[in-house]
């Protein structure tokens, strides 16, 4: 009996390291080609007007698309790369990544509204309520941490595992925050 209970454990084990592999190479993958990705810009045409068989884009305040999308890739890669950073790291202090998230998303929204004028200038905000939220509970959580590490003899880590909620996936991760 006790033979089948490991072999299973085994088996586990075996399949939850193989689905962490492919997850782990496909981020892998995208971080180490995302410079690549940045400089899909390049394929954009050098003019105000750019027709494609899905779209029309008129390129207003830059005068260019190439512009507007040489700016946005500068948002857009930075912002992949913060959610990847957020919804991979193990630190108490992850939620403060939100912070430079919300930036980058106003700033890629803000690029769009220059050239398309369709979003309300005082988007900046918009940000404040997150960063309302977000500090002050990075700072209670810092403060229970060190309460906790002047009261009883327990190491970083132990602190930081017993302050983390295990979601079991992505989605769950996801769910969390709202």
């Amino acid at each position: 009996m006790h033979h089948k209970l490991k072999k299973v454990e085994s088996k586990y084990r075996d399949t939850f390291n193989k689905k962490e592999l492919v997850y782990g190479s496909i981020i892998a993958t995208f971080i180490a080609i995302s410079p690549f990705i940045f400089n899909l810009y390049q394929s954009v045409p050098d003019q105000k007007v750019w027709n494609t068989f899905l779209f029309t884009y008129d390129s207003n305040y830059f005068e260019s698309v190439y512009v507007v999308a040489w700016t946005l890739a500068g948002k857009i890669i930075p912002l992949l790369l913060m959610f990847i950073w957020f919804f991979t790291c193990k630190h108490w202090w992850y939620h403060t990544i939100i912070v430079p998230i919300s930036m980058f998303i106003y700033q890629a929204i803000q690029t769009l509204n220059s050239d398309l004028s369709w979003v309300d200038n005082n988007l900046i905000l918009y940000m404040l309520p997150i960063m309302a939220i977000v500090i002050p509970t990075i700072y209670l959580i810092r403060a229970r941490m060190f309460n906790k590490l002047n009261t009883a003899n327990k190491s970083l880590e132990e602190l930081e595992a017993e302050f983390m909620i295990k979601p079991k996936g992505f989605w769950d991760k996801l769910r969390q925050y709202f």
